[in-house]
């Protein structure tokens, strides 16, 4: 039975265009739009009516950096498919894209048939996957090409964490190679992870232990150092580039660098690099394990940069690299010693708030908001137009957006399964008020209207930046 939905009279932002228009909503998908007050808008008509007069339309958002039930450092991300992906809707995010993990010793298909178990039937607006690659092997690589097929198109792998997903230049490149061959994308978590250890081993040798230390010894020089590498490598290969979570000044010059000179070389960053700086790690009583997360949080000077990456474009995309340890329990597994601390930050309620209050504080443009939370996600990562956008034809995976309301960021009120927020006690103006998830509200009026098991995987095509 055939149910329609009109959204009239908001103004309609996304990557390209701010319009007041009306918007049809029929089957899943969007029907129709239609200039406010015009012919066409009056000839629409469908069984419900919503008023959007003096909100924001928006697409939902698309998180392509998100780890649920994460397991790292001996315990578990704290928020599951099911309460991780309500916390997104919460906060108009409708699709997430996950990492799939690859144990060392097991096979590509067997991670990503655990994750599909995790999630199936568990969250409440779509997702897709991403396959971290820990074990590169003739094995590994065969499956990569099934992988692609089916529409799992891109490859994460971490120059960090030596002795859990760590690859060396060698396997780095092999994978680059085939990835080069089958259209697929590989991420990288670039930090020198072997040149890192030392210094954490010499920093707790010295007694160095508190959380502060765990950014002094994550250098910035080996983030750059790392992801000048990967960019080179890369290159040989021929294959394309995706940085994530960039942090630091040295880093985005190396990228941009790269794309100067033509490469197909992207980077992403989170709210955390952008809101958040040493000074959180640096709080006292252990306060600051709260924000450990990799790469570290920088010194603030760096945030001018990632901004400016942001608005020239040698950043593409905001992700949120959500990896929720809570306080109590888990990130105190590393009191006496940083090194044991979760690495992880709540964030994927948070992000599109942070870049709505990034508009007002003069960083960047509503339609560049949606185009690094929305639209250049989805398509990095094969969802275009279906997500990202509001055109017919796209999913009907729509936000209603409050620009003028004001909130206070806070644990008490958030809906993420962890016990502190990252940004307590920030204020924001803009708010989610309605989300629609392929035309169904799963937020109605700041009510919580979804159910487990509405959100569906979506296989995607491969990078469309590279087409």
């Amino acid at each position: 039975m055939s149910t329609r939905t009109l959204i009239r009279g908001g103004l309609v932002i996304t990557a390209s265009d701010e319009t007041h228009a009306d918007i049809l909503m029929e089957d899943g998908r969007i029907a129709a739009l239609a200039a406010s007050h015009t012919p066409a808008a009056e000839a629409l008509n469908a069984e419900r009516t919503v008023d959007a007069t003096g909100k924001y339309v928006i697409p939902g958002g698309v998180d392509a950096h998100t780890h649920m039930e994460l397991p790292f450092g001996g315990t578990f991300a704290s928020d599951t498919f099911e309460t991780g992906t309500r916390a997104a809707a919460w906060g108009g995010t409708t699709t997430i894209v996950d990492f799939a993990v690859q144990s060392v010793g097991h096979g590509l298909r067997e991670g990503l048939d655990a994750w599909h178990a995790k999630a199936e039937g568990n969250c409440a607006i779509d997702y897709a996957f991403h396959m971290i690659v820990s074990d590169v092997n003739e094995d590994t690589l065969k499956e990569m090409d099934l992988l692609v097929e089916e529409g799992v198109t891109s490859f994460k792998q971490f120059m960090a964490y030596p002795g859990v997903f760590y690859s060396d230049d060698g396997q780095i490149l092999r994978a680059m190679q085939r990835s080069a061959d089958n259209g697929g994308l590989i991420m990288m978590h670039a930090e020198n992870g072997i040149a890192i250890d030392v210094l954490v081993e010499q920093a707790l040798a010295r007694g160095e232990t508190d959380p502060r230390f765990h950014g002094e010894v994550r250098k910035a020089l080996l983030e750059a150092e790392a992801t000048h590498r990967a960019i080179r490598l890369a290159q040989v290969a021929g294959a394309p580039l995706y940085v994530v979570h960039v942090s630091a000044t040295e880093a985005v010059a190396e990228l941009a660098r790269a794309r100067d000179d033509g490469l197909p070389v992207f980077g992403e960053t989170c709210p955390q690099y952008l809101f958040l700086s040493t000074d959180n790690l640096a709080e006292p009583d252990f306060e600051g394990a709260k924000y450990v997360c990799s790469t570290p949080l920088r010194p603030k000077e760096h945030q001018a940069a990632l901004w400016r990456g942001l608005r020239t474009n040698d950043l593409q995309v905001v992700s949120t690299d959500h990896c929720p340890f809570c306080f109590s329990g888990q990130k105190e597994l590393g009191r006496g010693d940083f090194s044991k601390i979760p690495n992880g930050l709540p964030g994927v309620e948070n992000r599109m708030d942070l870049l709505h209050q990034a508009v007002l504080d003069g960083h960047i443009s509503r339609r560049r908001w949606i185009e690094i939370a929305c639209a250049t996600p989805a398509r990095m990562f094969g969802l275009y137009p279906k997500k990202g956008t509001i055109a017919p034809g796209a999913d009907a995976d729509v936000v209603l957006y409050d620009p003028a309301a004001e909130q206070v960021v806070s644990a008490d009120t958030h809906h993420m399964n962890v016990d502190y927020s990252a940004y307590e006690g920030k204020r924001v103006t803009g708010r989610v008020e309605t989300v629609f998830s392929r035309g169904v509200p799963v937020v109605t009026d700041r009510e919580y209207t979804g159910h487990a098991g509405h959100g569906v995987y979506t296989p995607r095509s491969t990078c469309q930046y590279l087409t």
